[in-house]
């Protein structure tokens, strides 16, 4: 007879990936047990492994679920009616506000994606490929024809975009709402500015 799923068992699941991401951004995934890992959820090893049957599997599920809500979030934001400038500036902003509460997956993100077997990485990148690609999409349609027609100054231009939003994870963690919307329309201004007069 299979074994029935638990009412709680999507929340375990969260909050499991939660911890983890705290605990491998802390101590480093090499470092990282599961034990750490346990005591962090306040359940048992042997819980955990319930759910997940390695560690190598927690990390894959931590930033599967961290990268695939964001491309989602960020990629689901109708923009459609906006003109170009209202359209990054909205991008960027929810790119931002996406970040907050998720400083450990982040550093998770940066630190450990290199840990895992090619084929889930390249699961990863394709989520990141589809933020960038928003991106991109969003200053090409804000840029003057030189930049636009530019792939080598396109693609520069939109990593620089990702360079101002991660500096703000990095040294502005705590900052709310309010906090990141004005942030964000300073990367816009300031990237629609550059870009122009490329």
């Amino acid at each position: 007879m299979a074994r029935t799923i638990a009412k709680d068992h999507d929340e375990k699941r969260a909050q499991i990936l939660k911890s983890a991401a705290k605990v491998f951004a802390e101590q480093g995934f090499d470092r990282a047990s599961m034990t750490q890992l346990a005591r962090e959820c306040g359940i048992s090893k042997a819980n955990i492994y319930h759910y997940y049957d390695s560690k190598d599997a927690v990390l894959f599920g931590v930033l599967d679920t961290y990268l695939s809500e964001l491309r989602d979030r960020v990629c689901g934001v109708d923009v459609s009616a906006l003109i170009p400038e209202q359209r990054l500036r909205r991008i960027v902003s929810e790119i931002l506000l996406a970040y907050q509460g998720a400083d450990h997956e982040h550093q998770v993100q940066i630190s450990a994606m290199g840990a895992l077997p090619e084929p889930q990485q390249a699961l990863l990148r394709g989520y990141q490929r589809e933020l960038v690609q928003l991106v991109s999409d969003a200053l090409a349609g804000v840029a003057a024809d030189g930049i636009a027609r530019d792939p080598a100054k396109l693609r520069a231009a939109t990593m620089s975009v990702f360079g101002m939003l991660n500096w703000y994870y990095m040294w502005n963690s705590g900052a709310g709402p309010e906090a990141r919307e004005d942030y964000a329309q300073m990367v816009a201004d300031l990237t629609m500015n550059g870009i122009r007069s490329l």
